[in-house]
């Protein structure tokens, strides 16, 4: 045990905390599941511990943040903090996420099994993305270079955030088109429907895409780039905590009330994402001459 406390520095305990905290998330998930055979909008998920989800992994993100520039700054050794990292980020990235949605939008005993085996595809694939991704940045030490390639699995899980809370607050904001008497019943069965959760799959499909693309992604260090990143994080983090403000415990998605905000902060964080990863490469392209100028 002494060799080991000897081999971490200052980051590995935040690294370790992060992955807690993608931990807490899959925790809080599992008791958000009130009724497994009901609408999840109407009896089958508790909404305070979406929430409370989100929240852990935001932070986690956070954390993401802060521990690569305290293990350059103050870790004289960096024995542990690479492993660390990539299991960290695979907990509160990938499986924190992908079950976030299955949870959010499984529909388990409601949905035909087209609709929850595909979903359940589909999360799988942003997991077994992650996974990739993250272990080809470790193999190509991609400190060592001045931009990502693919979609960070950080950036992953904020686009998933946004438009998972976009579309489950959409049937209570009164906002968008009303979905709620729509007939699908090849993917989601007899009864209640599923407003916009169809539009899930394909973002989960992109979004694992990404991550193991060859497309250039700036790492958001300094100037435009940093600021986008900072009014995105910003957005996303304070809608998830003004739906925790006004949700009351055992809410569930048709009960809450007041929510075009909350929608508002969820959208700026989406197109924002949409910003990054359209233009990408330009960012990268336009932050490597200003490196060559210099």
């Amino acid at each position: 045990m002494k060799t080991t406390y000897r081999m971490m520095g200052l980051a590995d305990y935040i690294t370790i905390s992060n992955g807690i905290l993608g931990t807490c998330s899959i925790f809080l998930l599992l008791l958000a599941v009130e009724d497994i055979s009901a609408n999840p909008y109407d009896a089958g998920i508790k909404t305070d511990y979406v929430w409370g989800a989100m929240l852990c992994i935001l932070l986690s993100a956070l954390g993401d943040i802060i521990d690569g520039p305290i293990a350059r700054r103050y870790s004289k050794r960096q024995i542990l903090g690479g492993s660390l990292d990539i299991m960290s980020d695979c907990i509160s990235f990938c499986v924190a996420p992908a079950l976030l949605v299955f949870v959010m939008f499984g529909r388990w005993g409601e949905a035909s099994p087209i609709w929850t085996i595909s979903l359940a595809i589909a999360c799988c694939w942003l997991i077994a993305c992650g996974m990739l991704r993250l272990a080809r940045f470790q193999h190509e030490k991609g400190g060592s270079v001045a931009y990502f390639y693919g979609l960070s699995s950080p950036a992953s899980a904020m686009l998933v955030i946004s438009v998972a809370g976009l579309i489950w607050l959409q049937p209570s904001s009164g906002i968008g088109p009303d979905l709620s008497q729509s007939n699908c019943a090849i993917c989601f069965g007899e009864g209640d429907h599923p407003y916009l959760d169809f539009t899930i799959l394909p973002i989960l499909v992109i979004s694992g895409g990404l991550m193991i693309s060859d497309r250039k992604m700036s790492k958001l260090k300094s100037g435009f780039p940093l600021r986008l990143s900072a009014i995105q994080f910003a957005a996303v983090l304070f809608a998830v905590i003004h739906a925790m403000s006004f949700t009351k415990k055992d809410d569930f998605a048709s009960d809450l009330d007041g929510t075009a905000f909350t929608m508002l902060l969820f959208s700026i964080s989406l197109i924002l994402m949409l910003i990054y990863i359209i233009f990408g490469p330009y960012i990268v392209k336009s932050e490597m001459r200003s490196d060559e100028d210099d």
